[in-house]
């Protein structure tokens, strides 16, 4: 979502005559984008700020003026601690507000030295102000969807980007239609809880993401639709379904489960036990036996034993996932979670994720290592570090690199799987 959040941002600057800089020494305009959604991810906001302020006063000695930002989730949560800490800031703005920049860097313009702050829950939907949504290669992000009803009680996400709202149906395809006639084959629908969409239709009824899917699916051109990231109690049967029906629809599916503890799932105030969440695995199985799962995973929630801890690596030896995120538990101001007893150990928590970091690995790394041999459509989105090389993505969200001609850039190659590691494939033409 911040990729796609920070591209609309430059749609917006690109409206008021700014063009990208080629260095941070040659920037008289700095925005961050940022996550709050872990303590180190906010954390580096600061530093860097740190290091910027050296550059903005060398330009500042030149005679050259740099007007400082900051975007997103750490602005929703830290407020005015961001001018406090970094006082030479000249503006912030929330997730759901930096469709406002044109008149807040008026404002700063205006009162140069006067920190300017907008961390509203506007009734206005940013979408209705945001410039078009242009492609920027063969793959597309779309936001559909957006804030959380869940209150997970670890999360910031409820409080930082607010209740869910959904765009109208109508708008979503009116954007797809768009991206592909500008370029793209594949659109990966966003929303912080993807599969709760209810975006409304022509005629006022609510619809799911599974009819918002299969409106996707017939438009002439795009041949790829992903979607992240999900909630388990929101996975119907009708989105499931989906799986079986539309061969657009990537057999890749991003479903956290974060714990294979009820115990620690209740903790979580997560709407679904481990037993709920498997036999949704065996409904996604019997309608796509080719499906991979992807997942992400706190270890060393609070009061997380070692039998809790044990049955995430149950959960995993289960589904066998073909990549996974996973993170020691971080707490953040302001949820529950933060102030609950039993908090664990740093040690404790690093030692847990290295074992469960070392099992996902391992069956990252064969599944990857069954792909050698099979013939794979790939989308290359990059050209890569070596000439003649680019990379791109499978329908299973592997990364693959290929000495390939720079004319298939953004277009779908069938590629041949020579070579794997834990991270990436390589691969060459078929019949090369």
């Amino acid at each position: 979502m911040n990729v796609y959040d920070s591209g609309r941002i430059a749609g917006i600057l690109q409206q008021l005559g700014y063009t990208p800089a080629t260095s941070l020494k040659d920037a008289d305009l700095v925005i961050f984008n940022t996550c709050h959604i872990r303590e180190k991810a906010a954390e580096k906001v600061f530093s860097d700020l740190g290091r910027l302020n050296l550059i903005r006063e060398e330009r500042l000695s030149a005679g050259k003026d740099t007007i400082i930002g900051v975007c997103g989730c750490v602005v929703q949560a830290e407020d005015e601690q961001i001018w406090k800490r970094a006082p030479f800031v000249d503006f912030a703005t929330g997730p759901l507000t930096y469709h406002r920049l044109p008149e807040i860097l008026a404002k700063v313009k205006r009162r140069k030295g006067t920190f300017v702050i907008d961390t509203d829950f506007p009734a206005e939907d940013k979408f209705d102000f945001l410039p078009a949504n242009h492609s920027s290669g063969g793959c597309s992000f779309l936001a559909i969807q957006e804030g959380c009803n869940n209150f997970c009680t670890y999360c910031v996400v409820p409080y930082t980007r607010g209740v869910e709202t959904s765009r109208p149906v109508a708008d979503v395809l009116a954007e797809a239609r768009r991206l592909v006639s500008e370029g793209s084959v594949e659109i990966n629908l966003l929303g912080q809880n993807v599969n709760s969409y209810h975006g409304e239709d022509a005629q006022g009824h609510e619809r799911t993401l599974a009819y918002l899917i299969r409106q996707l699916a017939e438009i002439d051109g795009l041949e790829r639709i992903r979607y992240t990231t999900s909630y388990p109690a929101d996975m119907t049967d009708d989105l499931i379904n989906c799986y079986r029906d539309i061969p657009k629809l990537m057999p890749y599916l991003h479903l956290p489960i974060q714990s294979g503890s009820d115990k620690i799932l209740k903790a979580m105030n997560r709407r679904h036990t481990s037993g709920d969440y498997l036999r949704i695995i065996d409904k996604l199985l019997a309608a796509n036996p080719q499906i991979g799962m992807s997942s992400d995973f706190i270890v060393g929630f609070p009061d997380e034993t070692d039998a809790d801890f044990q049955a995430t690596l149950d959960v995993v030896n289960q589904v066998k996932y073909i990549q996974a995120f996973s993170f020691k538990y971080s707490p953040r101001p302001g949820t529950p979670a933060a102030l609950m007893p039993n908090q664990v150990e740093e040690k404790v928590k690093k030692e847990r994720l290295e074992i469960l970091q070392n099992l996902l690995f391992d069956y990252q790394l064969k599944f990857n290592q069954q792909s050698i041999g099979q013939v794979m459509p790939v989308l290359f989105e990059h050209k890569g570090r070596h000439k003649g090389q680019l990379i791109g993505r499978t329908p299973y969200m592997q990364n693959l690199h290929a000495d390939i001609s720079a004319d298939k850039l953004n277009h779908i190659v069938n590629i041949k799987v020579t070579g794997a590691t834990t991270n990436s494939l390589t691969g060459i033409k078929e019949g090369d």
